[in-house]
C-alpha cells in the first residue's frame, strides 16, 4: 500500500510557497528598480545620439564653410589672374603706342620685348596662382579647414601673390 505524504509535510511545498510569497512582496521592487535601471540606459543612449546627431550637423555645416572660403578663394587667384593680363594689355598697348614714334628698328626691338614680356607676366601669374592654389589645396587638406584656418589661408595666399609677383617681376 502506498503512503500519500500530505502537502504541508514535503519541504518542497514550503519552498514553492516560499517562492510566491518572496515574488509577492519583492517582486515590484525588483522590477522597478530592473525597468528604473533600463530606463536610464535608454535616456544615456538617446543622449548620444542627440550629441553625434549635433556633431554630425557641426561637422556638416563647418564642410560647407570650408568649401565656400575655398570657392571665393579660386575666385579671387581667378580675379588676380584677369588683372594681370589687363595690366600686361594695357602695358602693351602703351608701349606699342611709343615705339610707332621710333625707328623701324627700335619698334621691332620694342615688340619683341613687349610680346615677351607679356607671355613671362601670364606664365607667371599662372605659376604662382597654381602654386598658391596647391600650397592652398595641401593645407586644407591637412588641416580640416577649420574656420579660423580658412581665413588664414586666404589671406596667406593674397599676400604670397603679391609677393611671388613682386620677386619674378624683378628677375
Amino acid at each position: 500500500m502506498e503512503q500519500h505524504e500530505s502537502f504541508f509535510s514535503d519541504p518542497r511545498s514550503f519552498v514553492a510557497i516560499a517562492f510566491v510569497i518572496f515574488f509577492v512582496l519583492f517582486g515590484k521592487k525588483i522590477w522597478g528598480a530592473l525597468a528604473a535601471m533600463l530606463d536610464k540606459r535608454a535616456d544615456d543612449i538617446r543622449a548620444e545620439l542627440a550629441e553625434a546627431q549635433r556633431l554630425r550637423s557641426e561637422a556638416e555645416a563647418m564642410l560647407k564653410d570650408a568649401k565656400a572660403r575655398r570657392e571665393a578663394a579660386l575666385a579671387d587667384a581667378k580675379a588676380l589672374i584677369e588683372g594681370a593680363k589687363a595690366e600686361a594689355a594695357r602695358v602693351a598697348t602703351a608701349a606699342a603706342a611709343d615705339a610707332e614714334h621710333s625707328a623701324a628698328r627700335r619698334e621691332r626691338q620694342a615688340m619683341d620685348r613687349i610680346a615677351a614680356a607679356e607671355k613671362a607676366a601670364v606664365d607667371e601669374v599662372r605659376m604662382a596662382a597654381a602654386d598658391i592654389a596647391t600650397a592652398a589645396a595641401e593645407q586644407v587638406i591637412r588641416t580640416a579647414l577649420t574656420a579660423e584656418a580658412g581665413a588664414a589661408l586666404v589671406d596667406k595666399a593674397i599676400g604670397g601673390l603679391t609677393a611671388a609677383l613682386a620677386t619674378k617681376h624683378a628677375a
